[in-house]
């Protein structure tokens, strides 16, 4: 099952997404299809001062999680500034003093024939090695990511997201049982720890008047696809 996180930086972050523009209320196709209340971009966390609040907020829910872990991996390609950017949060966290710096390491799409060679970019993948990405939908980047690092003899810890959507996949008439997040925790017997879920977007719809009108869709959407 997903780890649990602080809902008091779960709920600052659903802020901090809203004010950057990367959390929106309004009607979206998104990739599978269906259309959504709401629309949760990450790649709109592009410049240096809110990715640098965001690798704060990557950082404070791992800390929170309790997860043991020795270093940072980020899937090519959005997970690779995520990575960077919360191994320097990581750095500077008044929880991590005497733990020591936190290596990290991502991999390439494509092989490299020349200098250093190979798929993988950065520190030596060894110990228990925290996955670090935006959001979950198939589960995709997780396995790749899960290979190369089992390939490497080291062992997956956790895999560490922004937004947990909760949402079953399929069609209609032919969801499937379990979330993208509950499989991939499941299939791997790893933990998921997400800064934010959609429980913590209905918690500040019912909070906060101003975002109060989009609340009866949102609410209707997790009814239809959701899981609890």
């Amino acid at each position: 099952m997903p780890a649990a996180h602080s809902s008091a930086t779960a709920l600052d972050f659903v802020r901090f997404a809203l004010n950057e523009g990367v959390l929106r209320f309004g009607s979206f196709k998104v990739k599978s299809g269906r259309m959504s209340p709401y629309f949760f971009n990450a790649g709109l966390f592009n410049s240096g001062r809110s990715v640098g609040a965001l690798a704060q907020f990557y950082a404070q829910a791992l800390l929170d999680s309790g997860v043991a872990f020795d270093m940072l991996f980020g899937p090519a390609y959005k997970g690779i500034p995520l990575a960077t950017a919360t191994a320097i949060a990581l750095a500077g966290h008044p929880d991590m003093q005497g733990r020591g710096d936190v290596p990290f390491a991502y991999n390439r799409k494509e092989a490299k024939d020349h200098g250093e060679g190979g798929t993988l970019v950065g520190a030596p993948l060894q110990g228990k090695v925290v996955i670090i990405d935006d959001v979950i939908t198939a589960g995709t980047s997780v396995r790749e990511s899960v290979e190369i690092i089992r390939a490497a003899g080291a062992e997956p810890a956790a895999v560490l997201i922004a937004m947990d959507r909760m949402e079953r996949a399929g069609p209609d008439d032919a969801l499937s049982a379990h979330s993208a997040v509950q499989d991939v925790a499941k299939t791997y017997g790893i933990p998921v720890v997400s800064i934010a879920s959609l429980s913590d977007i209905l918690a500040l719809l019912q909070d906060d008047a101003a975002f109060g009108e989009h609340r009866d869709a949102v609410l209707a959407y997790r009814t239809k696809y959701g899981v609890k």
